[in-house]
């Protein structure tokens, strides 16, 4: 696999059969894939415009640091629950 989130997302089940280690890799739905694709990419937005804000402005906007805050809560939730 190349793709790195692809590969994060995949979880590994270990399990014996006939006292033999078997190893079954589940890869991610692509539906969750564009979802964590989305999000990345909405939080590279969002982080750029937060710097153009403080640039032209030269204030802090809380609304759009709530929601970067926000998705980047989200998308560490999908990674530590992918695993589980």
């Amino acid at each position: 696999m190349k793709n790195p989130i692809r590969q994060a997302l995949t979880k590994t089940i270990r399990a014996t059969h006939k006292r033999k280690q078997i190893e079954v890799k589940v890869a991610p739905s692509e539906r969750l894939l564009y979802a964590v694709y989305f999000s990345l990419g909405m939080v590279a937005c969002l982080t750029v415009l937060e710097a153009v804000h403080l640039i032209v402005l030269g204030k802090w906007n809380q609304e759009i640091f709530s929601v970067i805050s926000g998705l980047i809560g989200t998308v560490t939730g999908i990674f530590l629950t992918q695993k589980a």
